[in-house]
């Protein structure tokens, strides 16, 4: 069964001419990046996540926020694109997909080679932070050494405002620019792959189920059930990496 069923992928991959990429963090997990959702081995099963609403209200939210920037996992750091990245990256190159919608916050589809303008982060980026306000652009290096030294990060030189990691937390609204291009994205695909998502954090989950309803055909690549499954096309429980890398012809 799992063999018709990756034949059906890759037959569906040929097929194709517009194809949306929805990735998850099972993708990144191949990578050494700990999922944040898993039931007891999810990051935010140990650590309490800080909602956003603390971070912008509490000095010391903020600092407890850094504190775990900076002290906590490097995994998000070391970590390298693996097969399924380069598989996605594959893809895009053969001009395929022209989008891939990401509920990561690691940056490893752009190090692995796709273009910023074909990445659309539902969930923001880690990599970097920005101004809560006027969305100036910060190093997270640069930042490090102001807390190592301080024990705080200041506000916007630009502006004023607030930092905080480029990522979107407990509480925060959901970046509109990226729903709007999220949105586009599928109402322009013949094909939509999900890799690595469990498809039960909305509203980002709604992404791939409206392919399938605007008459997509909708294929799930990840190792445990999914609520779409019974109504995707294709489902294939195996390692994504592999089994991408090998449908897409990388060696």
């Amino acid at each position: 069964m799992s063999e018709e069923s990756v034949q059906a992928l890759g037959a569906a991959i040929d097929a194709a001419q517009a194809i949306v990429c929805f990735t998850g963090a099972g993708i990144s997990t191949e990578s050494g990046i700990p999922d944040f959702r898993s039931p007891g081995t999810g990051l935010w099963t140990k650590i309490q996540p800080i909602q956003f609403q603390d971070f912008v209200a509490s000095e010391s939210a903020r600092q407890e926020s850094w504190r775990r920037k900076f002290s906590g996992d490097r995994s998000f750091a070391d970590a390298q694109p693996n097969l399924g990245h380069q598989a996605v990256a594959r893809l895009v190159e053969m001009g395929k997909c022209h989008a891939v919608i990401t509920q990561n916050v690691d940056n490893l589809h752009q190090n692995s080679g796709v273009p910023d303008s074909q990445v659309i982060e539902l969930h923001g980026n880690t990599t970097y932070a920005k101004c809560l306000d006027c969305h100036q652009r910060y190093e997270l290096s640069d930042l490090q050494l102001e807390f190592e030294e301080t024990g705080t990060v200041s506000d916007c030189a630009k502006c004023g405002g607030l930092l905080k990691t480029a990522t979107i937390s407990f509480g925060q609204s959901m970046p509109e620019l990226q729903m709007q291009q999220s949105q586009q994205a599928i109402e322009q695909c013949d094909l939509c792959i999900v890799m690595g998502s469990s498809l039960t954090v909305y509203p980002a989950a709604g992404f791939p189920e409206y392919a399938k309803r605007l008459g997509a055909t909708l294929a799930i690549l990840n190792r445990e059930e999914t609520p779409l499954d019974d109504i995707a096309d294709i489902v294939v429980r195996e390692q994504i990496g592999p089994t991408m890398a090998l449908l897409v012809g990388l060696n």
